[in-house]
């Protein structure tokens, strides 16, 4: 199953060059898996109820076709991996115009974490549930290993680095 949200971009969603800004694709993708989390009935209240929140590690684009002002853009939500619990996820989200053309591609892989102790944790049977229905045959089995696979990874520095 494929998960669909519409948006009417707005002047404000726009950049200097006059098209749909980097950061508004990263805010449509957001706003989408939080509609498509409304609707299978794991909303913000639910997750508070549960304690749970979703969090993004890793995002990525690929724009192919412009979106202006005043365009309809169609951004659907696809489970393109998943760990055995449910733990780790990857969403898969893809641009359409109205026409079906398709302007980009968005890849964001996240675990879901407890909210009181801020660790990755397995979500409750409903939210599996409800991931298991978005799945498809080319859904990917993830793990902790694939975090490894992610460009970058943190290297401290000495604090006195940033006084030179």
């Amino acid at each position: 199953m494929i998960f669909y949200h519409t948006f009417e971009v707005r002047w404000s969603d726009l950049d200097a060059n006059k098209h749909l800004a980097n950061s508004t694709y990263v805010q449509y993708c957001a706003q989408a898996r939080m509609a498509f989390m409304t609707k299978e009935k794991m909303g913000v209240t639910q997750l508070s109820r549960w304690g749970i929140g979703p969090v993004i590690l890793h995002e990525r684009y690929s724009f192919f076709k412009e979106i202006y002002a005043d365009q309809t853009v169609i951004v659907s939500v696809e489970i393109d991996g998943c760990s055995e619990d449910s733990s780790i996820y990857r969403f898969l989200h893809k641009f359409y115009l109205p026409d079906g053309t398709h302007c980009a591609t968005a890849e964001a892989t996240g675990v879901w974490i407890d909210m009181m102790i801020r660790k990755m944790t397995t979500p409750p049977d409903d939210v599996v549930e409800a991931m298991n229905k978005y799945k498809s045959p080319e859904t990917v089995v993830l793990s902790r290993e694939d975090f490894k696979k992610f460009p970058f990874h943190p290297h401290n520095i000495d604090p006195a680095e940033f006084n030179k």
